[in-house]
């Protein structure tokens, strides 16, 4: 949520930046804000003249009455007021509710490295890392590969569950466990602390991370219960701290969140429909810092390093992009994507989503520090990146697959795979 007091000051820097992200029926909004505001002061001023004028009055029949002076005229005077006050307070909760609601819904402020673009093929190559694979052979995609493995059935659960759901098998639950592990490993040492978050959240929290005008349609609502399940870690992870004020020592707070991710995967019809890129339930390790102001962009680049350094590891090439104004979303302030190589797709496709969200979310949260008692509290920032998920099955058996349909394990995780260095080939 953006500053009140910025747009006060300087709504042209936040129409500038509306037109940047080409969400140009937003300034309209800016413009209803800026009179809702005024409103408002005008409105909180009446109501301490009321209460102030209720007050004289107050004290002027107690006067009155050491006197024995008729008080009937200022006692209906005095009578007035309360009705008053509670038709200039009622306008002005509404009021309220309707400059919060815009708050709600205007973007954050974007960094001026972001690019301008309309959609992800405007996003920005920034860097690529290894070499891609030239194959002797037609590369087979990740569905045949898995399915030939056997460690994937896609109608029994479609047969249950729907669309866009899998039961992982065999080496394949190692495989993913494996992948999880070997990033929480990675992370544990560079002094990040693990969490396994609750995989629900009350609605109030979630309207601190995310717009729900945006994201609303992508997050599973338990039916008669104030509950959604979670999209990702991030979610619970920042929205725990909702209302605190963190001692200054304690920062930065970086944790690691593993958990069960669940998305509805709305507006993907038809995108990504076979196997197991795109799915309403998968596993991920995700990154979280919660820092000073200005570390934020420090600790945005290391979080996109520690990425590339896991899929460095697991061998698999990728490139960095730095992604642009119209396919950035509403909370980030600025993103990278870390994008892995697909032979079958012959592309590279999004694996890691790493965003600074400087103070958007701990302003909707309340998240403040204090750097000594008595001084005034600070507003945070927050950042999440990917660390690894589930998806990353896809770019590793495609990647590392022989033309007999077996799959070559990566080194960094044949100890989290019991020794298991091939994946054979059980069916052809």
């Amino acid at each position: 949520m953006l500053d009140i007091k910025l747009i006060r000051e300087n709504p042209e820097l936040v129409k500038k930046d509306l037109k940047k992200r080409g969400d140009l029926e937003k300034i309209e909004l800016v413009d209803e804000l800026l009179e809702l505001d005024k409103r408002a002061q005008e409105l909180r001023r009446r109501s301490q003249e009321l209460r102030r004028k209720r007050n004289e009055l107050t004290r002027e029949i107690a006067e009155l009455k050491k006197k024995n002076m008729d008080i009937r005229e200022k006692l209906r005077e005095a009578e007035e007021i309360p009705k008053l006050i509670k038709e200039v307070e009622g306008e002005l909760e509404k009021v309220e509710g309707r400059i919060r609601e815009i708050l709600m819904i205007l973007p954050n402020l974007l960094h001026e490295s972001v690019p301008v673009g309309e959609s992800e093929e405007d996003n920005v190559v920034v860097r690529t890392w290894g070499k891609i694979r030239k194959f002797d052979f037609e590369p087979k995609d990740h569905v045949t590969l898995l399915l030939n493995l056997d460690i994937v059935d896609l109608e029994r659960a479609a047969k249950i569950s729907g669309a866009r759901f899998f039961f992982l098998k065999n080496e394949g639950v190692l495989l993913e466990h494996a992948l999880m592990r070997y990033a929480i490993d990675l992370l544990l040492k560079k002094g990040f602390k693990l969490l396994e978050p609750p995989f629900m959240l009350r609605r109030k929290p979630y309207e601190g991370v995310i717009s729900m005008s945006d994201f609303e349609e992508m997050i599973y609502k338990i039916e008669g219960e104030d509950l959604y399940l979670i999209a990702t870690s991030e979610h619970p992870l920042i929205s725990m701290f909702m209302n605190e004020v963190i001692p200054a020592n304690e920062l930065p707070i970086k944790l690691i969140g593993f958990s069960a991710n669940f998305r509805k995967e709305a507006g993907a019809h038809g995108k990504d429909t076979k196997g197991i890129f795109r799915t309403h339930q998968f596993y991920k390790v995700e990154q979280i810092i919660i820092c000073r102001p200005e570390d934020s962009w420090n600790y945005h680049e290391e979080l996109i390093k520690n990425a590339e350094e896991i899929f460095q590891g697991l061998e698999i090439p990728y490139r960095v992009v730095n992604v642009c104004t119209g396919d950035i979303g509403t909370v980030a302030a600025k993103k990278y994507d870390l994008e892995a190589w697909i032979p079958a797709q012959n592309k590279y496709r999004e694996m890691v989503s790493c965003s600074n969200c400087t103070d958007y979310q701990a302003r909707r949260l309340n998240i403040k520090f204090r750097e000594r008692p008595g001084e005034k509290a600070k507003l945070v920032h927050t950042l999440n990146s990917t660390a690894i998920t589930t998806r990353a099955i896809v770019a590793l058996v495609e990647n590392f697959q022989e033309e007999d349909g077996s799959v070559r394990i990566p080194k960094a995780l044949v100890p989290y795979m019991n020794g298991i260095e091939v994946l054979k080939c059980r069916k052809k």
